[in-house]
């Protein structure tokens, strides 16, 4: 069982709060990792697997003009998936990740690997940029292990700010 869900699954059971995601290049790997553990049914909300963009603009709210002036794989869209699947979820949290899994659809200015990840919640949203290696697999498993790395420091900071 990943370790990660382990800890953030006792933070958000010990404060009732709860989760969300909205993934595309993970294509639902998040959200298997998160329902694995017996119980996530007490925070997990649910999630949205908006691989394309009418499902980003129609049920995560992303506005139509941050996808044309940014991309999909942007730090932007990554925040407004993040934000979206809280509103569509009522969730406390909410975690995207959208990216480039390969092995094709990669340019020079987004190569096969780079992933955008956000965790929204309470009181802001963060963004990180990550380039992985690798098979499409491992491009999938990398970016969902490290959604779930950065959503854990994000809890135990704001456990640590409370």
């Amino acid at each position: 069982m990943n370790e990660a869900v382990n800890a953030l699954s006792r933070i958000l059971t010990a404060s009732g709060q709860t989760l969300a995601t909205a993934e595309s290049c993970t294509g639902g790997l998040v959200s298997a990792q998160l329902t694995d553990l017996p119980g996530s049914s007490a925070w997990y909300r649910g999630g949205v697997v908006a691989y394309s963009n009418g499902l980003k603009i129609n049920l995560l709210g992303v506005p139509p003009a941050l996808l044309e002036g940014h991309g999909a794989v942007s730090p932007e869209v990554a925040g407004a998936m993040a934000e979206g699947a809280c509103r569509a979820c009522q969730a406390d949290w909410a975690l995207s990740v959208t990216g480039i899994a390969g092995p094709g659809g990669g340019t020079l200015a987004k190569p096969v690997g780079l992933v955008y990840m956000a965790v929204a919640g309470p009181e802001s949203t963060q963004v990180w940029r990550h380039q992985f290696t690798g098979s499409r697999d491992e491009v999938r498993r990398q970016a969902a292990a490290q959604i779930l790395d950065h959503f854990l420091a994000v809890l135990r900071g704001s456990q640590a700010a409370n």
